[in-house]
Parts: C-alpha cells; structure tokens; sequence
C-alpha cells in the first residue's frame, strides 16, 4: 500500500528519539497523482498543482520555524533503485532541530494545507537526517 502521510502511532516516538539540539535535513521522495485526489473526490488539476498549492503555506511555515529550502529538482532516473520504483522530485529541507519541525507540524495553517499535499501523492518518503 503507498505510503503518503506520517503515521500516527510512530511519529511521536520518532521525534523524541532524535536529539533535541540536532540540526536536521528532510529528504523528500515524491510521486505526484495524475490527478490530485480529495476525500470529496478528483480535482480539475494534477498532482503537482496540489503540491504547489500546500507549498505556497508550507515553505513560509519552513521559515517561520528557522528552516530553509536547500535544494530541489526534478528526479530524472534511479540509478541504484529497484527498476520500478519511480519519484518524481525530490526536496531537501534543513531544520534548526527536530522540535522546530514539530513546531511546523502542529500549526493550525500548516495542518490547513496538508489535504493538499495528501491530495498530490501517490506515494512518499520523509526521511530524517543528520548533517556531517
């Protein structure tokens, strides 16, 4: 089954179990719908057109937390991939720490502006690193 949004259940533990004071880099995998897909149906516009839509609130709430953009592209071929697997973008987020993160996830704007990123995906992966 796609993965698309944060699971619940772990998301609290995984961010207790990153240390408080560690600046930190989202990876961002994203595979967009053809057409983006609210829960009261399709929408006349792509995935892509829903992603900018949750991106518009998004990034502003990155830099209302102290993170930033660091890089984004268009993903052109997996090299070292299973064949199937296919992305779309990828994004590279820097956070201050893992608590400014949270601090971006519980804003009620952001929480606004997430039915469109759930909307956009068919599939995702949000994975939490650290700078060497």
């Amino acid at each position: 089954m796609p993965v698309v949004d944060p699971d619940p259940k772990r998301l609290p533990h995984i961010l207790k179990s990153i240390p408080a004071d560690t600046p930190i880099v989202m990876l961002n995998l994203l595979r967009f719908r053809d057409k983006a897909r609210y829960k009261d149906g399709e929408a006349d516009y792509d995935g892509r057109e829903a992603y900018r839509r949750y991106s518009l609130v998004a990034f502003e709430k990155v830099k209302g937390v102290g993170g930033e953009m660091l890089w984004a592209g268009d993903t052109l071929a997996g090299v070292i991939a299973p064949e199937e697997e296919r992305w779309d973008e990828v994004l590279l987020v820097r956070y201050p720490s893992i608590q400014a993160f949270a601090q971006m996830l519980a804003d009620p704007e952001y929480k606004q502006a997430t039915k469109h990123r759930t909307a956009a995906l068919e599939e995702a992966r949000l994975i939490c690193n650290q700078e060497k």
